[in-house]
């Protein structure tokens, strides 16, 4: 049985700094390109970072380069996400999933594994 669990998140005043991070069991995250996904209370969900494999490329949505790190931990089958620098606007619920390709800010199809999220909350 696959589990998958994203921690990290809080309450911090804008321009703090959280790290997130997701692990899972039953799954092997060095199989997938990996990323991040939010949603914000009345929003729909959208994509953060992604991941290639080896974790040899990266990609990030226009609103978070330059504030956010993603990066993986092989041997502890750990994906993180230091978030510096953060904003109001960053504040959602933040889960970790596929990507349907490492360049592309989207859920890989039919992807099952979803955790509860981490909410990350930043006031002004």
């Amino acid at each position: 049985q696959v589990q998958v669990v994203e921690s990290g998140g809080g309450l911090v005043q804008a321009g703090g700094s959280l790290t997130l991070s997701c692990t899972a069991s039953g799954l092997r995250f060095d199989a997938y390109d990996m990323g991040w996904f939010r949603q914000a209370p009345g929003k729909e969900r959208e994509g953060v970072s992604c991941s290639r494999w080896d974790g040899g490329s990266t990609t990030y949505t226009d609103s978070v380069k330059g504030r956010f790190t993603i990066s993986r931990d092989k041997g502890k089958n750990t994906l993180y996400l230091q978030m510096n620098n953060l904003k109001p606007d960053d504040t959602a619920l933040y889960y970790c999933a596929a990507c349907k390709g490492w360049w592309l800010l989207l859920p890989r199809d039919k992807w099952n594994y979803w955790g509860q999220g981490t909410q990350v909350t930043v006031s002004s």
